[in-house]
């Protein structure tokens, strides 16, 4: 399956069903990975790991594709898609995130377009801006 790259291309980057990584590896473009990887870190545009795919890394990406097993966390800045054959263990931030059907999943996600932030803390602030608070609350509240 070759995925689409920004401006038209294609990029038919793909580690095979009988090959094995190790180490860092980034690529400009998209990769598709059917065996196996493992290593500090692995960053393309586009990833997906197919169904045979298995990956012990943290990925860093536009957007990612899982139908085979990452241990490791996900930071997409677009968008993460778990089919029902996805096994992940680690943490997942993405604005979106699509999990199907069957898919196992142990891990937290934070799903926020601003992923600099935390999520805590923009839904923190969210709640504390325009609060309404009864008097009555406030004046209770001095003289304990």
């Amino acid at each position: 399956m070759a995925l689409a790259k920004s401006g038209g291309d294609t990029a038919n980057n793909t580690i095979g069903e009988s090959s094995y990584f190790t180490g860092k590896f980034h690529i400009n473009g998209s990769l598709r990975i059917d065996g196996c990887f493992e290593g500090k870190y692995l960053k393309a545009d586009q990833l997906y790991i197919g169904p045979k795919g298995r990956l012990k890394t943290n990925i860093e990406a536009v957007s990612v594709i899982v139908e085979g097993l990452i241990i490791g966390n996900i930071n997409a800045s677009s968008r993460v898609l778990l089919m029902p054959t996805a096994k992940v263990l680690g943490d997942i931030r993405t604005p979106e995130l699509i999990i199907q059907n069957g898919v196992i999943l142990e891990g937290r996600c934070t799903i926020a377009n601003d992923l600099k932030s935390s999520a805590r803390e923009l839904i923190d602030k969210e709640y504390l801006k325009n609060r309404f608070v009864p008097n009555e609350f406030v004046e209770s509240r001095k003289r304990a």
